[in-house]
């Protein structure tokens, strides 16, 4: 299995601010991690470099009166766009390039030139929408791949994007919410106690794309056993019925216990579980074609390496049976279950697909 890495050392430039949580730093540690564990190495993986998005990519998504805000802004030397969403000088280049980072990953699979992608890049993009960015995210990098590879490319018709960060991707919810040929299914900490306050059962999609949207809001402190039971019961169901082209992984890594914004308890052996269960899918539904793009995951010195090397590992198909945590912490001894959300989300969506 040959898996590619996708990176730019300019991904470390943007800033909101040294303490911000989304910073430098969370990629930093995670190319030593991989560094130290020899993963550049290995015969089977490569590390590459993309290019900026085009602007007409990015007007696929966007419109031009926020993509010319954001780049004069930017070019200006910085300002804001919310609260915690900084915009600075290099936040323009920046933005180009992580989405670009994510059309490469695309490209490069449909294309067979590696089995499977994973963009290591910043800023993310699931909370950025048509208009506006929010929530540490300026361009919906997932939502310009999907269009750019749909554009280019005959046999993509259908894609699911499978969003597990933590937080609800509010952003890529809207852009493709009336839209069938792209499945969007999140699982995430419950909008009632975390940003952005949305990702309820009852947000199936609507017009053309209604049961096209699957919303999984689980309460704090949910772990391994829930998350798992989730994909078995409510997403490995509905991607295979789906059966989509491209299987795409907005790999939030911020539902490991360890993180700092959220309240979940998924290890790093649970990350592996998941992304092993992708990987399956992928191989039954598309090909074997699955590209995933780092999200949120602000336990810097705490999960986030561990967590990211144990996806890149199960891409790889490298042995993982010694994927271990951060030392010092422990996961939460006692899990909520999820059974009453599994079973409104399999009562809701009972009209479109069969669970």
């Amino acid at each position: 299995m040959t898996l590619e890495i996708v990176y730019h050392d300019d991904y470390l430039l943007h800033e909101h601010s040294p303490t911000h949580p989304e910073r430098r730093e969370r990629l930093m540690y995670t190319m030593d991690q991989m560094q130290e564990e020899g993963v550049f190495d290995l015969d089977m993986v490569e590390l590459v470099e993309p290019e900026a998005a085009s602007e007409e990519a990015l007007a696929r998504v966007h419109t031009p009166d926020y993509l010319d805000r954001l780049k004069e802004m930017s070019m200006r030397g910085g300002g804001s766009l919310s609260g915690d969403t900084h915009v600075s000088e290099h936040t323009w280049h920046q933005s180009r390039l992580a989405a670009g980072g994510v059309v490469r990953g695309c490209r490069d699979v449909v294309e067979d030139s590696c089995e499977s992608s994973f963009v290591m890049a910043r800023p993310g993009g699931h909370h950025a929408f048509a208009d506006r960015g929010h929530g540490f995210c300026f361009t919906n990098n997932t939502a310009v791949a999907v269009r750019e590879i749909q554009e280019s490319y005959d046999e993509v018709d259908r894609v699911l994007v499978w969003d597990w960060d933590a937080h609800h991707f509010d952003g890529t919810q809207e852009i493709f919410y009336s839209d069938p040929s792209v499945l969007t299914m999140s699982v995430h900490q419950t909008g009632r106690t975390l940003f952005p306050g949305t990702g309820y059962v009852d947000e199936v999609g609507e017009d053309e794309g209604e049961g096209f949207n699957v919303n999984v809001p689980v309460l704090p402190k949910t772990g391994d056993s829930g998350y798992l039971r989730v994909v078995e019961e409510v997403f490995e169901p509905v991607a295979r019925e789906y059966d989509p082209d491209l299987v795409f992984v907005e790999a939030g890594q911020d539902c490991h216990f360890t993180d700092p914004i959220t309240d979940l308890g998924v290890t790093a052996d649970g990350y592996r579980r998941m992304m092993e269960r992708a990987v399956d899918l992928a191989e039954d539904v598309s090909g074997g074609d699955l590209v995933a793009s780092l999200c949120g995951g602000y336990g810097i010195e705490g999960g986030l390496p561990y967590t990211n090397l144990a996806v890149v590992a199960s891409m790889a198909g490298l042995d993982t049976s010694n994927i271990r945590e951060p030392a010092v912490y422990q996961p939460p001894q006692r899990q909520p279950d999820v059974d009453d959300v599994v079973a409104k989300v399999k009562s809701t969506h009972d009209e479109y697909w069969n669970l």
